[in-house]
Formats: C-alpha cells, sequence, structure tokens
C-alpha cells in the first residue's frame, strides 16, 4: 500500500481520524476473486517482466491466442513450424522471438501418426525436431474412468497432466472443434472452454495458441472476427487473434492478418497484411515470408450482381439512420468501400 503525505496545514486544522481497515490487506474468504487497489495492481505488475513477442505482434508470451483458417490452408503446419522455432529460441523471419527456448506442448487431434509423418520426410531427408517439441495425440478409444461427470472434463483433465508432466510453458491446440461434444457454435460450450484454457494459462503460466476453422466464407469480403466458426465467445476471451487467408490472385500463395491484439498495436492490418508461400526443403513443410501488401489486393473481386447486391444493403443500412463507419463493420467491408458503394454510379468497386 502507498501512503498519501499528509500536508501540514490540514493536520493542524484538523482531528485525526481512527485508522481505517483496508480491505486489500484482508485475506479473501474464497479463491474466485483477488483483490487489491488500482495502484496496488500498477506496482504489481511494474516489476513483472514484459511479455516477449513469440511471433511478431501477432503472439505474446502469456497470451491466449487464436488462429483461425478455412480447412487445407496450411495453419497446422504453421502451428508446428511455430512450436519447432519457439522450442529452440528461433524466430520465422521477420517475426521476432524474444523469448528463450521453451517446452511446446503440441496437442493433435486432426492427424495421425503416418499424416504427421509424411509431412516432415521425403526421399531425401527427415527433419530434425527441436527436443523441447513435445506432440500428443488423442486416443478416440479411450474410456472415461469413474470420477468424472462428462468426457470434456475427462480431456481437459488429461490435458493439464500432460502440461505437469513435461513442465510446458507454451500449449499449442489443434484444433479446438475438437474438445467439446457439440460445435463451439453453442454459447455455454464456449463459455466453458475459454474459462478452462484461461484458467491452465494462468495457473501454469502458459502461453496458448488454439486453431480454429472458418465457416463457409465470402472469399470477396476480408477476414474478420466473424469468420471464427462457432460462438464469438471465442474471440471475446481470446487475448489475441489472427487469421489465414488464401490469395485469389496468386497461386498457392497465403497470407496472414492481425484481427485482435491487447498487447501493442495492431500493425498486419487490412493495409499491411503478411504474405507467405509454402515449400518443403529436406524433410521440412514449412512457411516462408514473402512480403507484405493491402488485402483487397488479394480478395475475389466482386461481380456486377454482387456489386449491386452490395450496395443495396448498404442502401437499406444507410436508411435505417447508421453511419458508414458502422455500415462497414456490420457488412464486413472498409469504409472507403462502403463510400463508392453509397456514392456508386458505374464505379467498378473492389
Amino acid at each position: 500500500m502507498y501512503n498519501t503525505p499528509i500536508h501540514p496545514d490540514f493536520v493542524r486544522t484538523q482531528q485525526p481520524k481512527p485508522t481505517q481497515t483496508h480491505h486489500e490487506e484482508e485475506p479473501i474468504k474464497n479463491n474466485l476473486f483477488t483483490l487489491h487497489s488500482a495502484n496496488k495492481w500498477m506496482q504489481i505488475q511494474s516489476i513483472q517482466p514484459d511479455p516477449q513477442m513469440l511471433f511478431g505482434n501477432f503472439w505474446h508470451q502469456d497470451e491466449l491466442c487464436v488462429l483461425f483458417a478455412d480447412t487445407n490452408l496450411g495453419k497446422s503446419i504453421l502451428a508446428v513450424q511455430l512450436g519447432h522455432e519457439i522450442g529452440r529460441g528461433a524466430c520465422i523471419e521477420p517475426f521476432a522471438n524474444n523469448a528463450p527456448p521453451a517446452k511446446v506442448l503440441y496437442i493433435d487431434f486432426e492427424l495421425s501418426p503416418r499424416q504427421f509423418q509424411a509431412r516432415y520426410n521425403d526421399r531425401h531427408a527427415t527433419h530434425q525436431f527441436t527436443d523441447n517439441l513435445y506432440r500428443a495425440e488423442f486416443n478416440p478409444e479411450a474410456q472415461m474412468p469413474p470420477g468424472y461427470h462428462t468426457f470434456e472434463q475427462y480431456i481437459n483433465s488429461g490435458i493439464e497432466s500432460l502440461i505437469k508432466h513435461i513442465g510446458a510453458q507454451v500449449l499449442i491446440i489443434d484444433n479446438i472443434s475438437c474438445l467439446r461434444s457439440s460445435s463451439t457454435g453453442n454459447v455455454n460450450e464456449a463459455l466453458t472452454l475459454m474459462k478452462h484454457l484461461k484458467m491452465l494459462k494462468t495457473k501454469y503460466k502458459l502461453s496458448i495458441l488454439v486453431l480454429a476453422h472458418t465457416p463457409k466464407r465470402n472469399p470477396a469480403n476480408p477476414l474478420s472476427r466473424n469468420d471464427v466458426q462457432g460462438s464469438k465467445m471465442l474471440m471475446n476471451f481470446a487475448d489475441s487473434a489472427f487469421a489465414m487467408g488464401e490469395s485469389n490472385t496468386t497461386r498457392g500463395l497465403r497470407y496472414l492478418k492481425q484481427i485482435k491484439q491487447r498487447t501493442g498495436l495492431e500493425k498486419y492490418g487490412v493495409e499491411n497484411i503478411c504474405l507467405f508461400t509454402l515449400q518443403k526443403q529436406y524433410g521440412y513443410l514449412s512457411f516462408t515470408f514473402a512480403g507484405y501488401a493491402h488485402e483487397f489486393q488479394h480478395l475475389r473481386r466482386h461481380t456486377h450482381d454482387q456489386r449491386l447486391n452490395l450496395r443495396l444493403q448498404a442502401l437499406q443500412h444507410q436508411s435505417d439512420g447508421l453511419t458508414q463507419r458502422k455500415i462497414a463493420r456490420t457488412m464486413n467491408l472498409s469504409v472507403s468501400t462502403i463510400n463508392r458503394l453509397l456514392n456508386w454510379t458505374r464505379v467498378s468497386i473492389r
């Protein structure tokens, strides 16, 4: 606690008051809340080390981060690559990893052992991963033992046991939809899931990356938080999020875009997406940075009928009293695109 200095004039003119009990010094009777004054929180955090970058501005230490993309774009490949680089204290150039080597637990609900081996092996070489990268595979034939009310509780307990067993500092889950019996579109399911991951993050000081799918979407629209499959609760609980998209102008090109951040500022938004190519060298399937671009350069172009339909939607929102900025958020388009739609005669709209 800080003791506020008392001005001498105040001492002369005021009677001393009884000493007050400060609630923040009293023990909390349960573990539901931790209570301090705002200044005490500032003091506590001032002596904590700053979270280091794990993947540039996309993902920092101590964050629960979500990476989402359509099926077969390569998000699992990127996640394994991140696990390997973080495990050896290296980075995917030019995106900094300022943290020391860490033990990484990669829980794979997607690939079989044979599929995983095939990705990182060819006729010439087999890739050698860092010893700090551990891969766990789900056993679909496992029977839930007594003492658990749901299979989800059993999975959560198993994940926590693995974290403790290897002393993991980084957890990567591929993918989130496999952790629940129903779709994460169910609000209660999503809430329970994200609360559990938050608990693990705090309890074990973890950095967590969770992979998620995007539902069927219009490839002419920019990627946004609305493209995460299931409930938006996933995004509400995430500390950060980024998405992987596919270029509709250059075959084989992928791009990453920041969607949410609480540490630092947005650096890789719609005007500065990060381009990547996928390659395999010496058995190692991985992404290589290929430059920066504006997202609209890599989106599918709207046809005349699509542009007309978008214009009608924008005009309807405008008649409802929405500003151009609110219309842009509602339609998942840029403000400049909305402006062109509302003023469109024969101007082509991207």
